[in-house]
């Protein structure tokens, strides 16, 4: 019997490790997949795939927050040098699920610029009252100023906490670059539109940056002409773009930028398609490029191969249109010669946007639509087998309660789990009903949607890469 113990014992214990094991391994895995499954009740019923393949049902998508998309994509993702910058400022500050769609604070500006642009610590730097050695930018503050980048208050404070306006932060870029513009005293424009909320003092360092062409593509562009602030995923991608327009070919103004190697442009033309309609986590995709390149010192022609794979999904649904999908480039191949990219990227731009053809819509369209309205009904009818094997569990514990404490002496704790018995029916009947309408709503949903797909695919080209779409990505 001993002997038997410690066999136990000790399968136990490896069984405990095994598990260990595999869940911190699970844990280092960032794969996502959610199934949005629309309902009359205003919720969504979803199904998520983590790296085992465990699926759980019920509740809300939720948007992954701090993600930069394509320029002109906004519901396709990629690692990105600005995203990064993001995430460092949000650990840097301990708030890892801050808003990017907030006005910038100028501490936040100077560690943008500090860390964006790898700036050196040169001249003498200046001690603030509102700024401890223990304040999370302390150090960017400290080298933005002691630069001449940005500089403090009269009264000997930085204000590290106040919002920056929009004009502010233009003036400061415009400090480190030289780029020819006309100041003719009129408000500046960008593309024929007037930049609002840009007071005269500031027309000529706002006509500067627009002429640099920095601002071309900066995300929410509507708030870029009326709002007073930018906003920190704004401030990022211009960051960005100096970076790679500027930084890293030795243009920057001053001497306090220490820039790396330009980077890599590789222009792309998508052969496959990937979308958040139809692609699953995992999926490989392929392009070829369409200019000569070097990456790592290696030439590859026109019609190498670029490779890449899916790494996040989240299907169109009710409350989550039109979905979205996180990709990655992982390699360039030309016959023998191949090599990996960084993990990385400093920007990915959809240049050449287009759309299947309505003959491969119409071909395609019995089938998705066909899977989809059969993965609506498997997970609605499977949702519908979970509750009412839960309820009878639950209703025979409470039964069972009933007898148990009546013919033990105590009859009003029988009466109690008798009464919790009908309120266990009731909410396996409600669970039931719900998801049948869920379901029968979800079907007709994805059936609409597969229609107007094929009649309209414009309204989802946010989140997918079309076949023959041309692409720019930066490494």
């Amino acid at each position: 019997m001993k002997k038997t113990t410690q066999v136990l014992s000790v399968t136990l214990a490896l069984f405990l490790t095994c598990a260990n094991v595999m869940a911190k391994d699970c844990c280092k895995q960032e794969k996502v997949q959610v199934y949005a499954h629309p309902s009359l009740m205003n919720a969504d019923a979803t199904e998520v795939k983590d790296a085992n393949n465990v699926y759980r049902i019920g509740g809300k998508v939720l948007k992954q927050k701090n993600r930069i998309g394509f320029e002109n994509k906004d519901n396709l993702y990629v690692r990105a040098f600005s995203k990064d910058l993001l995430n460092a400022m949000s650990v840097r500050k301990g708030d890892r699920d801050f808003d990017i769609k907030m006005p910038i604070s100028r501490a936040e500006l100077a560690f943008m610029l500090s860390q964006g642009l790898n700036m050196k610590n040169i001249g003498v730097q200046k001690d603030y009252t509102d700024v401890t050695t223990a304040y999370w930018a302390n150090d960017e503050i400290k080298t933005a100023t002691a630069a001449d980048v940005m500089i403090g208050y009269p009264d000997k404070s930085f204000k590290p906490d106040q919002a920056i306006t929009k004009a502010e932060v233009f003036a400061t870029i415009a400090k480190l670059i030289e780029v020819p513009y006309t100041n003719d005293g009129s408000a500046p424009t960008l593309k024929g539109q007037t930049i609002d909320n840009i007071p005269q003092w500031a027309y000529g360092c706002t006509k500067e940056v627009v002429a640099s062409g920095l601002v071309d593509n900066l995300p929410d562009a509507k708030t870029l002409f009326d709002a007073p602030y930018l906003s920190r995923h704004q401030v990022a991608t211009l960051v960005s773009e100096l970076r790679l327009k500027y930084g890293a070919n030795g243009k920057l103004v001053g001497d306090a930028f220490n820039m790396s190697a330009a980077p890599v442009a590789v222009k792309i033309k998508m052969l496959d398609r990937i979308d958040a309609k139809h692609s699953n986590i995992g999926d490989r995709f392929v392009a070829k490029t369409t200019e000569e390149v070097t990456v790592d010192g290696k030439t590859f022609p026109t019609g190498s191969k670029v490779y890449g794979r899916v790494v996040t999904v989240q299907r169109p649904g009710l409350n989550n249109f039109p979905g979205s999908v996180t990709v990655k480039f992982e390699q360039i191949k030309n016959g023998d010669c191949t090599v990996d990219f960084p993990k990385e990227l400093t920007s990915a731009t959809a240049d050449c946007l287009k759309n299947p053809n309505i003959i491969a819509r119409i071909l395609g369209l019995p089938f998705t639509a066909a899977a989809r309205t059969v993965g609506v009904a498997g997970r609605s009818v499977s949702e519908v087998v979970n509750i009412t094997g839960d309820g009878l569990e639950e209703y025979g514990d409470r039964l069972s309660d009933t007898l148990v404490e009546s013919f033990t002496g105590h009859l009003g704790r029988g009466l109690g789990s008798f009464g919790m018995s009908f309120v266990t029916l009731g909410k396996g009947i409600y669970g039931i009903v719900k998801t049948a309408v869920s379901g029968t709503f979800g079907v007709i949903y994805e059936i609409g949607d597969e229609l107007l797909y094929t009649i309209v695919p414009s309204v989802s080209n946010s989140s997918a890469l079309n076949p023959n779409e041309e692409l720019t990505v930066i490494f």
